[in-house]
């Protein structure tokens, strides 16, 4: 397995994973939109066959990175895919001179929490009915990559 920047011809790839991943996944159209979007950077993880098995996708905003989603191949999880992209994606923004991390998680996703909280991420409030799916509050964690001066 390796990561590596996405580029355009992955995301059909990308989409079929987050279609695997998610009841109420994002729409072709949306990754499109966000590979031409200057502020998404996105990582995929890749098997030995050169098969996309799970991405992440964070914006850079001035110096905080916002994780938009994460997502691993419902056949690919249990395999440390998740914490390969976030050592990755931490090590590039360390790279970027990024000082934070943020994402909102949902309440009832322990298995995310617990893998944000792995990597020093620290819950910092809730999103009330944050997701319009079923109206389930996010809880919004933080994570300080570089020391602010």
């Amino acid at each position: 397995m390796k990561c590596r920047s996405m580029k355009i011809e992955d995301v059909e790839a990308v989409h079929k994973v987050e279609l695997s991943a998610f009841s109420d996944p994002w729409s072709l159209s949306a990754f499109k939109s966000e590979m031409k979007n200057k502020l998404a950077k996105y990582i995929v993880a890749e098997d030995e066959e050169g098969n996309i098995v799970g991405y992440i996708g964070v914006w850079y905003i001035i110096d905080e990175a916002h994780i938009n989603n994460v997502a691993v191949h419902k056949d690919y999880r249990g395999k440390h895919i998740g914490s390969m992209l976030m050592e990755y994606l931490i090590d590039r923004c360390r790279e970027d001179s990024i000082n934070s991390i943020t994402l909102e998680v949902r309440k009832s996703n322990e298995i995310a929490q617990n893998l944000y909280k792995k990597y020093g991420f620290i819950p910092g409030g809730i999103r009330k009915e944050y997701y319009s799916d079923n109206r389930e509050d996010a809880i919004i964690m933080w994570k300080q990559v570089r020391e602010v001066k």
